[in-house]
């Protein structure tokens, strides 16, 4: 046994976090691809069978007041709250991601309208989807559209500046940007923040109340373990909500919703962030899903979380020999999400072979291995392997 194996098996001995492992549906595979589709939890399968054969088999209609799917989006949103640091009554689950973020946006535009503002910054390492809806949001409102990276920001702003849209943690690298002081940036220039959480959210604590970010969206199909194609969410801060004026009016965000009137009212609260009729067989799952997380602190979690990305680096250090990868993830805790990205000739290539040998990560084009960490059911003894497998794979290639 080597050295880091027998390290990996103290470490794995140590964890308070291991038990959760037993909540979800897993095999002998190395599952590091949780920040692309969480696994699924093992109560999922179950509540979804009630949902279907009981709830709408069954109960049919009266289900929308017997089994709660009217109030599922805010209460469900209140089950994500603590997870990104938010009070209750904040948070509405939702349509996916993509029009969260542009409900979001034009959102915070019309929050400043008349102050003579008229430019949005988007972060320039964004996904390409926050991208392209910033573009269409930026048109709708008639804003000059700038890319910037999170760096930048601060030196970016100017009293034209209405919002900016930035991710926390970098898709690609997993490099985590500093909330607090970006966000207390764009609040001094007077503009308005808007966060994408969707690889945070789950994996580290994010502080929205406490460092007063306006508005932030999310999935939840990654470190909340939602399932494919899982609803997104919308947060609002409280005392914005009487203000938010989202592009997106619909009959489930109007203040009386079945009286069926010509004119739109907006609800109070975080119901205005709701749209159409909620998708309750994926929003029922996403909330069997988040019962994992009961008796669980996402302080805990992102300890783990740096444990198993310090240790998956020390091993891949280890093993594979010097330059033939490079990681892009920073080392400083503070600026690394729950992912490591590795530089890597034939990356594409290198990870079908990975895949084959029973460990799941992904590929990012054009030379980037992505391998998330989902402290909830990743392991130390899981790293270990990683790392092994990773070293053993480039060496048959290189042979």
């Amino acid at each position: 046994m080597s050295e880091l194996t027998a390290r990996a098996q103290e470490l794995d001995a140590a964890d308070e976090l291991a038990g959760t492992r037993k909540q979800f549906v897993l095999d002998d595979v190395v599952y590091l691809d949780g920040n692309s589709l969480g696994a699924l939890p093992a109560a999922v399968p179950g509540r979804v069978d009630d949902v279907v054969r009981r709830q709408w088999g069954a109960l049919r209609i009266r289900s929308w007041d017997e089994s709660g799917w009217w109030t599922a989006p805010e209460r469900i949103g209140d089950r994500i709250a603590p997870l990104v640091g938010a009070a209750a009554g904040q948070i509405v689950v939702g349509d996916s991601t993509s029009v969260n973020v542009f409900k979001a946006l034009v959102g915070a535009v019309r929050l400043v309208s008349g102050t003579g503002r008229d430019e949005i910054l988007v972060d320039a390492t964004t996904f390409p989807t926050d991208g392209y809806i910033a573009e269409s949001a930026a048109r709708m409102t008639g804003c000059a559209l700038r890319a910037v990276t999170p760096a930048e920001v601060p030196d970016a702003l100017s009293g034209r500046t209405a919002a900016v849209l930035l991710n926390h943690v970098d898709y690609r690298t997993g490099r985590l940007h500093d909330l607090p002081s970006l966000t207390a940036a764009v609040h001094a220039a007077g503009a308005v923040a808007v966060w994408d959480l969707c690889h945070s959210a789950g994996a580290l604590p994010v502080g929205l109340d406490e460092h007063g970010v306006d508005l932030a969206v999310g999935c939840t199909y990654k470190y909340l373990n939602g399932g494919p194609g899982s609803p997104a969410y919308l947060y609002v801060r409280r005392d914005l909500q009487d203000r938010f004026d989202s592009p997106l009016p619909g009959w489930n965000s109007h203040a009386e919703p079945f009286g069926m009137r010509p004119g739109y009212e907006p609800a109070a609260g975080a119901l205005r962030g709701r749209v159409g009729t909620p998708d309750i067989l994926s929003m029922l799952a996403l909330e069997a899903a988040l019962e994992v997380w009961d008796g669980v602190s996402i302080e805990a979690v992102r300890t783990k979380s740096l444990a198993l990305t310090d240790f998956f680096l020390e091993c891949v250090s280890a093993y594979v020999p010097e330059g033939r990868v490079e990681s892009l993830t920073p080392l400083a805790h503070r600026e690394r999400g729950s992912q490591v990205a590795l530089r890597c000739d034939d990356a594409g290539d290198v990870m079908k072979r990975l895949i084959e040998r029973g460990v799941v990560g992904d590929f990012r084009h054009p030379d980037v291995l992505r391998f998330g960490f989902t402290p909830l059911y990743v392991g130390f003894g899981d790293v270990e392997r990683a790392a092994r497998v990773l070293a053993e794979t480039l060496g048959d290639l290189a042979g």
